[in-house]
């Protein structure tokens, strides 16, 4: 432990400076409007991250998007992309070892990293912490670097110590002191139980006998997060070793030909030999390529190279190959390949998964596998399905997406109270109507300069208005789905009820039409 080094880097404003980055947003014309990240929370959305004016106007993370718009009308709200954060961080933790080869990353904002006997190789750790902060800088990053021989030491000061720490091992105690008891990685309601009794430092911790905090913290099943054992860890009695991310090993197949390659014909037998191979590697770790690249390196020394993606993970062999046909003449062979590779670059784990009882094929498969072809031949923007979003307004219910990101149904299907029409209108279009009762159906209707006498009716169904996206004058909906004598079926809202207090009259819209 004396001889050992963690360096904790945490990177306080990652969400926010990564949008910042991904929308192209420049944070120095925008120091006046108040911007926040925002993610799912138990009660509604919540504050995942805020910028810098934001900061000045007292707005903090976790707290309710609807409670901070009260207080601050022009908070512009945005939808935090957890998942691409994490993916960023990943490619960060690769990043970092240009300052050491044990790294890896530590939740969504933070990264640690060993750097046992490294530090010489940079000047001493405080060049080496100096010129981290540098790097994340040029990156667009704040970071907030600190060095300790413990991971939970060096994770606690980069977060809670004002200027970036250099602990040494026989000084831990003493630099962790002063430190909220939050440092030691404890959960919420534990830091909130020992705040109760009075223990607000990691200092009035160490003053206690551990048996003391063991006691009071096994009974309520904390024992694996207590702050005891959290303690021992940060002042290094209790070990805590740093796993360093390995990557998985590339999911390559190559072929170093004996004559160069030159026509169509050889280059798909190759790439049927090469498909051969990777689809057993995929089936041995039940993994399934979903992006694919076919490189051939020419005996003149260049490379010409085409990929392929699939909808879902697969492992057919035949069905990765028909994506290769139409785009194997794009290959500039010149004098000939000499070597052939294919490389899987995207794959996933494939869940297992049972067939009917009848013996019947996933017609997920099948469709998805259609999807792919029709990709193949057309481009990635002609092909687009379907996929439900987060919303019961019907013209915002779905969105059309490239269909390379198509997932099984069960994904993209969402459950409605009454069946949709066939067709949807892109904008509803206002109707004249008369009706026997102010708030029934109406008896006819005029659309388009045709009048249509309704025979049959159905509903209705009402849609409230979306208070956190609309305003509040926004008017409830009341749908119905109509036939006129032709047989013609039409579905249609009316917007608003009389005397509702939020406008004048109703007003009639068809929305959809039915076969």
């Amino acid at each position: 432990m004396n001889n050992r080094r963690i360096i904790s880097v945490f990177l306080p404003h990652f969400a926010i400076q990564r949008w910042q980055k991904r929308t192209g947003d420049n944070p120095e014309a925008d120091l006046g409007v108040p911007v926040v990240l925002a993610r799912e929370g138990p009660r509604g959305p919540v504050i995942h991250d805020v910028n810098l004016a934001a900061i000045r106007l007292g707005v903090r993370c976790d707290a309710r998007v609807t409670d901070i718009r009260m207080l601050i009308p022009s908070l512009r709200v945005e939808q935090a992309d957890q998942k691409a954060d994490r993916q960023d961080i990943a490619r960060l933790s690769q990043w970092c070892h240009q300052w050491c080869p044990w790294v890896r990353a530590d939740g969504d904002n933070g990264l640690l990293l060993d750097t046992t006997g490294s530090d010489h190789l940079w000047g001493g750790e405080a060049r080496m912490l100096s010129g981290m902060i540098a790097a994340f800088a040029s990156l667009g990053l704040t970071a907030r670097p600190a060095v300790a021989p413990t991971l939970g030491a060096a994770w606690a000061l980069a977060r809670y110590a004002t200027t970036p720490a250099i602990c040494r091992a026989g000084s831990i105690a003493d630099d962790l002191s002063s430190l909220p008891v939050a440092a030691l990685r404890l959960d919420r309601e534990t830091v909130l139980m020992l705040r109760r009794l009075g223990l607000k430092t990691i200092g009035a911790l160490q003053a206690l006998p551990p048996a003391a905090l063991v006691r009071r913290f096994r009974y309520h099943g904390l024992l694996s997060a207590s702050p005891s054992r959290r303690l021992d860890q940060a002042l290094g009695r209790i070990p805590e070793p740093l796993t360093p991310e390995i990557p998985a090993e590339p999911l390559r197949a190559m072929r170093q030909l004996l004559e160069p390659v030159c026509d169509a014909s050889g280059v798909t037998y190759v790439l049927h030999d090469l498909l051969d191979e990777l689809v057993r590697r995929l089936a041995g770790r039940n993994l399934g390529a979903r992006r694919l690249r076919l490189a051939g390196y020419r005996v003149d020394g260049g490379v010409s190279a085409i990929s392929a993606a699939t909808a879902m993970a697969s492992q057919d062999a035949g069905h990765l190959g028909r994506l290769f046909e139409n785009r194997i003449d794009r290959l500039v062979a010149g004098f000939g390949f000499e070597i052939m590779t294919l490389d899987i670059v995207v794959f996933e784990r494939i869940e297992n998964a049972q067939w009917d009882l009848s013996g019947g094929t996933d017609d997920d498969v099948a469709l998805s596998q259609l999807a792919d072809r029709l990709i193949a031949r057309f481009g990635h923007d002609a092909v687009l399905s379907p996929v439900a979003t987060g919303s019961h307004l019907p013209e915002r219910a779905g969105v059309l997406t490239p269909a390379a990101s198509f997932h099984r149904a069960t994904d993209k299907v969402e459950t409605v109270s009454s069946p949709r029409p066939l067709r949807l209108l892109k904008t509803p279009e206002e109707v004249q109507v008369l009706y026997a009762v102010p708030e029934g159906p109406p008896a006819q209707l005029v659309w388009r300069r045709q009048t249509h006498r309704v025979v049959r009716s159905e509903g209705p169904e009402r849609i409230a208005p979306e208070w956190w996206r609309q305003r509040s004058t926004a008017r409830l909906r009341d749908y119905y789905r109509v036939e006129d004598t032709e047989g013609r079926r039409y579905w249609i809202f009316r917007e608003g009820l009389p005397d509702d207090g939020r406008g004048g009259a109703p007003c009639w819209y068809v929305h959809g039409l039915d076969a």
